[in-house]
């Protein structure tokens, strides 16, 4: 009497098994299938809650073997790698807090026949979580120089500093070795080895999503963001021989005549070093470096066109008063004075990131000053990474 036989799949999970079978064609009872039945875990068991984001999801099959893994659920997408013999599957990332998850499974044994099984959890809800607070640059229709760093700042302390590096990724059109060195637990900065290569664009993303940054502290989510490099421009000169000249792509633009810090005092030197130009605003209300309002050699001035280059109060900016001097002589306080038509053209060009080199005295522009962070080797730079 001819009927229809079933093979059967043992989905197991941590409560216990799970039984799905499928039915098949035979021709009778004598042409039953002679295959073992094929055993699958998924791991997280179907019905679990609270799971951990940053535990995997694990999928192993006996007398069987994986056809298709997917698991659906969650704002960002979850993939995995199956094992060589096929017997084996793992997430590949962390998972979104609070989201339900299901992973479906298909599998083939030793007949050839397919069927299927799955599994739906809930990872947990934490009761602390982390984000980027800021990255720098991030405004739209921004071009920067080849020097431009990529700041990270997140909204709380980081512990598991390994963890959050090996989850930023920077991918640049024009490949250039590049690595992270962490400031502080709440920030760290992207430099690359050499200058970035002009006229392209650089993504950079932050897969937070459920990892765990500090003890029961993870990322709800995911963020990319896209800088674009404009020219290369970089600008040299000599303290004491009083020019500046600009470079655009190799070609030389402009040789600017400037007057720099007097150096009577370390505070009134300007540094010497290779300087990325910063923010830049016009005007801008300037204060005496080392001083405040009451003490000798005390002052305020607005000034124009002026573009940060460290966090000691060293700028280029409009100096009508110190014209005369401008080329031939250093009287000021630390700034690099220009002319306003000079100052002007310049602040007109400037993208955040463009490289200056300045040398001629003894005060060196220290690594952490503004953004003096080429003045360490690349090696040194590495030594700030939790990956190293």
């Amino acid at each position: 009497m001819s009927g229809r036989a079933r093979l059967w799949l043992i989905v197991t999970g941590g409560a216990g098994a799970v039984t799905v079978f499928v039915s098949g064609c035979s021709g009778g009872a004598g042409a039953l299938s002679s295959a073992k039945e094929a055993t699958v875990t998924i791991t997280p068991a179907n019905g679990t809650g609270a799971v951990k984001p940053d535990a995997p999801i694990e999928v192993k099959v006996a007398d069987g073997t994986l056809e298709d893994v997917s698991v659906t659920g969650g704002a960002v997408p979850i993939t995995g790698k199956l094992s060589g013999d096929r017997t084996g599957w793992k997430s590949a990332r962390t998972l979104v807090p609070g989201t339900s998850y299901t992973v479906t499974v298909r599998t083939k044994n030793g007949d050839g026949k397919v069927a299927s099984a799955n599994s739906t959890f809930t990872t947990l809800r934490p009761q602390q979580t982390f984000a980027l607070a800021d990255v720098t640059p991030n405004v739209k229709g921004e071009k920067v120089g080849v020097g431009m760093p990529i700041i990270v700042r997140f909204d709380r302390p980081v512990t598991d500093k390994a963890a959050v590096e090996r989850a930023l990724e920077v991918k640049p059109e024009k490949p250039v070795e590049g690595a992270w060195r962490w400031i502080d637990p709440q920030q760290v900065i992207y430099r690359t080895k050499t200058y970035w290569q002009p006229y392209q664009k650089v993504r950079f993303t932050a897969r937070l999503a459920g990892l765990q940054a500090a003890k029961g502290v993870y990322g709800t989510k995911d963020s990319s963001y896209t800088i674009e490099i404009g020219a290369k421009q970089v600008t040299t000169g000599n303290i004491n021989d009083h020019h500046a000249t600009v470079y655009r792509d190799g070609k030389k633009l402009r040789t600017m005549p400037f007057s720099a810090g007097n150096g009577t005092t370390r505070e009134y030197t300007t540094t010497s070093g290779v300087h990325l130009l910063m923010e830049k605003g016009n005007p801008v209300k300037m204060t005496a470096p080392g001083r405040k309002e009451g003490d000798a050699g005390w002052y305020e001035q607005s000034v124009n066109h002026a573009i940060r280059i460290s966090n000691s109060g060293e700028y280029f900016h409009a100096a009508p008063w110190s014209v005369g001097s401008q080329g031939s002589a250093n009287v000021s306080h630390g700034c690099l004075n220009l002319s306003p038509e000079n100052a002007r053209w310049y602040y007109g060009i400037h993208q955040r990131g463009d490289v200056v080199k300045l040398t001629g005295t003894s005060r060196q522009l220290e690594w952490d000053n503004g953004w003096g962070y080429w003045q360490l080797s690349f090696n040194e730079w590495k030594e700030g990474s939790a990956l190293t």
